[in-house]
């Protein structure tokens, strides 16, 4: 049974985790104003702001922080602040056991896509694909979607359809447990102990940013040699931004209709979380989806991602 975290409340203490790169300061002063603005109390301490070259602080420091925000019992959430890379780096500092005594919200997406694989998959905890402080709370409605945000941290009750403009790829309905994440983060596991190993029948999300169209093929080639998309039932593809060639064509759309042709269960595209050009919606990975493909092409969120 995946465990489900309480849902936020208006004056919860969020805690603001560092687990990849560092990031602007301005930046994080605007996401934390549009954090209390939704009535949520933003705390951190001096190490979120730390720097080793392209890292936010040495992976001790980095995965202490972490542990130090998720055992504290008066946090109802961590949220990161960016990506980039590094949050691999604290895979082997984050025990299972203590993660999975004290379960919470984590949110982000990109690099983070490692610790959220690793709370799914190897805590059994949902956890949040959405927004993080740099670029998405920063920059207010311009930068995330308010309303799946909410509903999705703070509503112990399914989000229903999930807005968005889709394109189907592959015609069908099918229903599972959503996970996936940034592409390139979910490849780059295979073959370490924290491999990306979703459940057989699960919905698989994948998007990325400024990746050709050969990369994504050879990352999905990647996957279906792995059997990875032998355990999905559907595929949501992100929005791809800038996954073209140079000169425009082919474009990402044009690969994944290609690499899909033949895929047993419904393939839409185009769902805006994680990198997208405009407001990211958030996602909960861990619970059920369902997708349908075809003349009328939805995804919708069947289950509750938090508790009341």
């Amino acid at each position: 049974m995946i465990l489900k975290p309480r849902a936020l409340r208006p004056g919860d203490r969020v805690a603001l985790v560092a687990p990849a790169s560092p990031f602007d300061r301005a930046e994080f002063e605007r996401g934390v104003a549009e954090l209390r603005a939704l009535g949520f109390d933003p705390v951190y301490d001096d190490r979120v702001f730390q720097r080793r070259a392209y890292l936010a602080g040495e992976p001790a420091l980095r995965a202490a922080a972490f542990l130090d925000a998720w055992q504290d019992d008066r946090i109802a959430a961590l949220i990161a602040v960016r990506g980039g890379y590094g949050s691999v780096h604290l895979l082997p500092l984050l025990p299972p056991e203590v993660i999975r005594a004290h379960p919470k919200l984590f949110v982000g997406y990109s690099d983070t896509t490692a610790l959220l694989t690793f709370l799914t998959q190897r805590c059994g905890i949902v956890a949040i694909h959405g927004p993080m402080i740099e670029g998405r709370f920063a920059s207010g409605v311009e930068g995330y979607d308010r309303e799946s945000f909410l509903a999705c941290v703070s509503r112990p009750e399914p989000m229903g359809e999930v807005a968005a403009s889709l394109h189907p790829v592959r015609d069908g309905e099918a229903a599972g447990p959503l996970t996936g994440g940034t592409l390139t983060q979910i490849v780059a596991s295979l073959g370490t102990p924290y491999a990306f190993d979703p459940p057989e029948g699960c919905v698989l999300f994948l998007e990325d940013v400024a990746e050709r169209p050969y990369r994504i093929d050879r990352m999905v080639t990647q996957l279906k040699l792995a059997g990875i998309l032998d355990r999905a039932r559907a595929v949501i593809w992100g929005e791809m931004v800038r996954c073209h060639e140079p000169s425009g064509a082919p474009a990402a759309l044009d690969v994944v209709c290609e690499l899909f042709e033949r895929f047993a269960g419904p393939v839409v595209f185009g769902l805006p979380s994680g990198h997208s050009t405009g407001p990211c919606l958030t996602l909960p990975f861990g619970v059920r989806a369902r997708v349908t493909a075809g003349p009328r092409t939805t995804v919708a969120i069947e289950d509750a991602a938090v508790t009341a």
